[in-house]
């Protein structure tokens, strides 16, 4: 990821913050830092919400739902979807409410979940906490400038939530080379949340039929996982109910295409998201889980599996 240039508003809040570590009082007043708040969030064009960084149990959705915020001029943008990031509004997303400032106090008003006030606190030069005070959870963001955001890890680092951003996902293409096998006839996945029946679901319904009328053949749990030393690839493991293990290497291609290559086999699998799904209400939306509590997760199922067989 591009190296992040230091910008005032921030830097000169950080400064001025620390070095006021007691407070200092003239008639009966707390002096308060120099910077406003206003310009330390106008520093960065995106805040980046580091979910893996959050603590406390509060839930706040459109928090755990966005992958940036913005703050322009009064109103609270956000990307809650991948597919489309970096395009859409401009890089900015979409307009999801409005926020006032009051000292160090941030409010918003979500269009959707309402009203919040988040104390501002300081982390590093291209950080800053949002804490809720009411549910004792705190929210880091990360500041970048859309010009230095680097839109491909973004995908990387949060995959899971990638693959369920389309209803089904189509194969459209299978390489000529590689040995012929039983995932040869799998023309679509789905992916979602894992949950007690597992979290992908497969079917050989031929290419073309629609996301409504598909039969779904097979179930199973999905698992994703880093590659060492390669931030752009991942592994896909489809862990079948009734048959054994499909390994694959995940890469992205564009944001609506994947390729899987099956080691075993020695094939290339390319697959197209159809059904694209728009992040914009708690019921449209899923939110995001740290990459911990998604491996607890898959861990229960594939213990569940287990214990049921």
């Amino acid at each position: 990821m591009k190296a992040i240039q230091l910008l005032g508003g921030l830097a000169l809040f950080l400064g001025v913050f620390t070095s006021c570590v007691s407070d200092v009082y003239i008639e009966d007043e707390i002096i308060e830092p120099a910077v406003p708040l206003s310009v330390v969030l106008s520093d960065y064009e995106l805040w980046y919400v580091d979910i893996n960084q959050t603590q406390g149990n509060g839930n706040i959705p459109f928090m755990e739902k966005a992958f940036t915020l913005s703050f322009l001029s009064g109103d609270v943008w956000a990307n809650n979807n991948l597919a489309g990031i970096g395009n859409q509004g401009a890089g900015y997303g979409i307009e999801v409410g409005y926020y006032d400032i009051f000292d160090y106090d941030l409010d918003i008003s979500h269009d959707i979940d309402g009203f919040y006030s988040f104390e501002v606190i300081p982390v590093n030069r291209n950080t800053i906490e949002l804490y809720h005070r009411p549910t004792q959870t705190s929210f880091f963001l990360k500041g970048y400038q859309r010009s230095n955001f680097d839109y491909d890890r973004i995908f990387y680092d949060n995959i899971h939530f990638f693959l369920q951003e389309y209803a089904a996902w189509e194969k459209i293409y299978t390489s000529a080379s590689g040995v012929s096998n039983e995932f040869d006839a799998e023309n679509f996945l789905s992916f979602y949340p894992a949950n007690g029946g597992g979290n992908f679901q497969s079917s050989q319904d031929v290419r073309g039929t629609s996301v409504n009328n598909l039969y779904w053949d097979y179930t199973g749990i999905y698992d994703v996982q880093n590659v060492a030393g390669n931030a752009l690839l991942k592994t896909l493991t489809l862990d079948y109910d009734y048959f054994e293990n499909e390994f694959f290497e995940l890469s992205i291609l564009d944001d609506s295409t994947i390729s899987l290559y099956h080691p075993t086999s020695g094939s290339e699998y390319r697959f197209r998201g159809k059904g694209y799904i728009t992040y914009k209400t708690p019921e449209e939306g899923k939110s995001r889980l740290k990459q911990a509590v998604i491996e607890q997760s898959i861990k229960q199922l594939q213990t569940a599996k287990s214990k049921s067989k």
